[in-house]
């Protein structure tokens, strides 16, 4: 399956500061060692699970679903909390997935994102076919070329279950749905030159979260792996000082956010809610509401006799049927007729005084 047999979960212990490191489909934590022990040597506690269905074979992958792989990292998640007070969220590939479903449910538990060459998509033609080729066969080649550098182990499996793959599209679909939900600092990674993620998926990220600091790295001489490529010590430091920075509260505030803060501080401060102010905000809208509504309080419509007959019609015909039905009683010996005839006769008057001069029965409704 990899080069590298070292495919367990990692920990790696530190101060109450963790990271919490999510590798990418088809990966295990050894493909994100470099990254994970870099971030340690800067005295931060970092924890890298084996998603499920990873790190084995890939027979096992097949038998998973995206909900098994954001239950690891829950997970990995929740173990973290247990020994540090503040936790950072990072990922690679389908990590990075998982890693924004994490902000969009449990984002008041974090506090930023790194994110590296984030998958939340895929352009390539054959992955339309994907859902209905699954029905007949079961994996697909790999040959996606995760790095540069020809020495590095590439640390995935050597073949796609389409069945997982299936459920990863399912992810993405769902992550994107949601991007809007992610509101916290983000450090967003990314390869010029990705041959198995396009850059795409990062700019469409960038657009959709809310998130009001988005810090952005362009990655020039590495493919998809960066951690095992030739700017993997640029991944380790942009990470490093991304994290002591958020801590620190050194981050800018992107200039659209920052006029959308002084748009709503302007408006905000033009507002008096305090009732000993001689004219507050709630007063000026009473007053505005005094001067510019009149209630309405139409004349009741004259009736001329023509109308007083269709109302006689209307009205009269129906009692006359009630009265009649109710006690027995034949008035005018004709039974129920003039009841009948009273009623045709009002409906007949409205419509002749209600229908206008220029209107033209003939053509049909007037809309």
């Amino acid at each position: 399956m990899s080069k590298n047999t070292n495919t367990q979960s990692l920990h790696l212990s530190g101060n109450k500061i963790g990271v919490l490191l999510l590798h990418g489909f088809l990966g295990s934590p050894a493909s994100i060692a470099p990254w994970a022990e870099g971030i340690n040597a800067a005295g931060f506690t970092v924890s890298a699970p084996r998603l499920e269905g990873h790190g084995t074979d890939w027979h096992d992958l097949a038998q998973t679903t995206w909900s098994d792989w954001y239950s690891s990292a829950e997970e990995g998640l929740l173990e973290l909390k247990k020994s540090c007070d503040q936790i950072f969220v990072a990922g690679f590939d389908m990590g990075g997935a998982l890693a924004l479903r994490l902000a969009q449910i449990r984002g008041s538990e974090i506090e930023a994102l790194i994110l590296l060459n984030p998958s939340i998509g895929d352009e390539g033609r054959l992955s339309k076919a994907i859902p209905l080729l699954k029905n007949f066969i079961h994996s697909m080649r790999n040959n996606s070329m995760d790095t540069v550098r020809q020495d590095s182990s590439q640390d995935t499996y050597s073949r796609i279950p389409l069945k997982a793959y299936s459920s990863l599209q399912k992810l993405w679909k769902r992550v994107s749905e949601d991007l809007y939900l992610v509101d916290i600092p983000m450090l967003i990674c990314y390869s010029e030159n990705d041959k198995t993620v396009s850059p795409i998926s990062s700019e469409i990220i960038m657009d959709e979260v809310y998130s009001p600091i988005i810090r952005e790295v362009i990655f020039e001489k590495s493919f998809h792996n960066v951690a095992h490529d030739l700017e993997a010590q640029e991944l380790i430091d942009e990470s490093n000082e991304f994290i002591s920075d958020v801590l620190a509260g050194n981050l800018e505030v992107d200039d659209e956010t920052e006029l959308i803060n002084a748009e709503f501080d302007s408006i905000v401060s033009g507002l008096s809610l305090d009732e000993s102010s001689p004219s507050n905000f709630l007063n000026d809208l009473d007053r505005v509401a005094d001067e510019h509504f009149v209630q309405p309080n139409p004349p009741l419509p004259r009736t001329d006799h023509l109308g007083r007959i269709a109302i006689t019609g209307l009205v009269g015909g129906p009692a006359y049927l009630l009265i009649e039905f109710v006690s027995g009683f034949d008035l005018l010996g004709f039974g129920p007729w003039p009841g009948i005839l009273a009623f045709i006769g009002g409906v007949v008057t409205s419509m002749i005084k209600f229908a206008r001069p220029d209107d033209d029965f003939e053509d049909g409704a007037i809309v």
